[in-house]
């Protein structure tokens, strides 16, 4: 959305907008930052909340990908956008993917699997293509293919031990 665009459906006048924030880049920066806190929070307290399984992500992320105004992930949207590497919009998505990644090493090492970088790795790559899918497909039927692909994974993971 360019800035014309933006201030004319915000209402909000080009001097206002320049006093809260440097460019458009800054605003979207800050909306990251604050979408970050809040899906975090709300991730862990949703997979809390359906029983602390690693594979309880893809519960959660399915019904979230019910809601009528689902627009997948607001991270893969900016990266897609910001497509520089080295964009500050860009390394707040990239920072927000490796916090889930960390979010699933957790949950994975306190359900008693071993290598949970690569594991939580392989899952985040799983919720980034089911989350797309979900987008396009317009339906949660991704997730829970992506749930059954991660519990074979898992499967096979604790297999090996």
């Amino acid at each position: 959305m360019g800035l014309e665009r933006l201030l004319s459906a915000s209402g909000v006048g080009r001097a206002s907008f320049y006093r809260h924030f440097a460019s458009k880049d800054d605003l979207v920066i800050t909306m990251l930052r604050g979408h970050d806190r809040a899906y975090r929070e709300w991730l862990e307290t949703r997979v809390h909340d359906l029983g602390g399984d690693p594979l309880a992500v893809f519960d959660a992320l399915a019904e979230r990908s019910n809601w009528s105004d689902y627009r997948g992930c607001a991270f893969i949207n900016a990266m897609a956008e910001m497509a520089d590497p080295a964009s500050p919009v860009f390394l707040i998505a990239k920072e927000h993917k490796r916090a889930v990644a960390d979010f699933l090493k957790k949950r994975l090492a306190a359900a008693g699997y071993r290598d949970t970088e690569a594991l939580a790795l392989q899952l985040v790559l799983l919720i980034d293509g089911a989350t797309v899918t979900a987008l396009h497909e317009r339906t949660n039927q991704p997730m829970r293919q992506a749930k059954a692909i991660a519990q074979g994974m898992l499967q096979r993971s604790n297999d090996v031990l």
